[in-house]
Formats: C-alpha cells, structure tokens, sequence
C-alpha cells in the first residue's frame, strides 16, 4: 500500500513539474517483482503567453492615434505662431531691406524676420564694398533702423565665405529686394536668403499664408523667376 502511495506521488510531482517521470509500479506483495513503468505527462507549458499579445494591436493603433493626434496639435500650433509672426511685419522685407541699406551702404545678402523675444525685428545682413559684413536690425513696425554692428570674424571663416558669395552675386541682376518683391506674389515674406552653394544662382524666399502655411520659394537671380523650392521635401 504504501509502495503504491509512492508512485501515485511520484506521477503528481510530475505533472507538476511538466516532466517525464519514471517510476517503479508494485503490487501490494511485497516479494513481487517490481515492473518498471513509465509515466508520461506532456507539457503544454511552452513558457508561451497565449494572452500576451492579444491586446498588442489595439496599443500600436493607439499609440499611432496619439501620435498623429500630437503631431497636427502642433502643426496647428506652428501655423498660428507663423500667422501671429506674419502679422506683425507692418513693413515687408524689400522695405526692410532698403532702410537697412540707407543706414549702411553695401549689399544686401539676407532678410530674416527674427523673434527677440519680446518683439520682432528685421536682421538685415549687409556685406560692403570693403568686405566688412554688418548687421542692421529694423523695426517690422515702422520701418526704422533700432540697431546696427560689424559681425566679427568669430570662425576665421568670412574671408572664404564671402569670395563664395561674391562670386554667386556676380552677373546677378535681382537684388535681394526685388527677390522679396518677386517672392511676396506667394504670401507674406519672412526670410530672404542668398543661395551661394548652388550651381543654379538664386534666392530663396520663405512665404507665409494668411492661415500660417510656410512655403519655400526660389527666385531667379538672373531673371526674378519664381519657383517652388523642392529641396526640403
């Protein structure tokens, strides 16, 4: 009997444990030979978790939902800020650019409508006939000049830089002005920027809509054509 109680506890363990158990079966004569007998137990336990990815879908499409839910709040976010920052330029770039160009004369290389954090202003880069660069800040309110300095050579750079500018000017016929006359056909200009490192010389314009849309443009240096500019995308 006991040797009995035995194997039935050797079978138990191993269905617990999810083994193969080999036991010896007895009769209840102790002088009986004993018979070997195996006990097999399968095992489904794999170490699989059957529910562990039943809800792994549903997270990725919510996740996603998220995302794309975050991703046009801030679209929409930037659009109003962009539309707010167009509003403000009172006096467009090509007449940023000839006021600055009165407090400094030169030419003309970039127009950027700059956030200072507390107001805005048009950074004008003008590089002069001597080869010195200044910067001329004007006020997108009214059109005057609230600040002007010499930009150092902080890089040791400008002297390379402005050969290369000097030599994408050459043969232009569109000033940086006229570039953001052309461009302002598009929208409200924000930015006006000499393109030096492309074969094809040009300006490139950035426009903003009246809803916040910003656009990239390219304008002819030689003949003040106006292009999409589909390098960003």
């Amino acid at each position: 009997m006991k040797r009995n109680i035995v194997i039935a506890t050797i079978a138990a363990a191993a269905l617990i444990g999810g083994g193969t158990a080999t036991a010896l079966a007895v009769s209840g004569d102790e002088e009986a030979p004993a018979k070997k007998s195996d006990v097999q137990v399968s095992n489904d336990d794999t170490g699989r978790d059957d529910d562990a990815n039943v809800n792994d879908t549903d997270d990725a499409d919510d996740n996603d939902a998220d995302d794309k839910a975050e991703d046009r709040a801030d679209a929409a976010e930037d659009k109003a800020e962009n539309a707010a920052d167009a509003k403000v330029a009172q006096v467009d770039a090509a007449d940023a650019i000839r006021a600055a160009l009165k407090n400094t004369a030169g030419t003309a290389v970039s127009a950027d409508l700059d956030d200072e954090g507390t107001k805005h202003v048009w950074d004008v880069d003008i590089l002069t006939n001597g080869g010195a660069w200044h910067s001329v800040q004007v006020d997108p309110a009214n059109g005057k000049v609230v600040g002007s300095h010499v930009d150092r050579d902080d890089d040791g750079d400008d002297a390379a830089e402005t050969a290369q500018i000097r030599a994408a000017l050459k043969g232009s016929s569109v000033t940086a002005a006229e570039a953001a006359e052309a461009g302002a056909a598009k929208g409200t200009v924000t930015s006006v920027d000499l393109d030096e490192e492309s074969t094809d010389k040009a300006w490139e314009v950035d426009t903003t809509a009246a809803n916040g849309t910003g656009s990239d443009w390219r304008v002819d240096s030689g003949s003040g054509k106006v292009t999409a500019d589909r390098s960003n995308d």
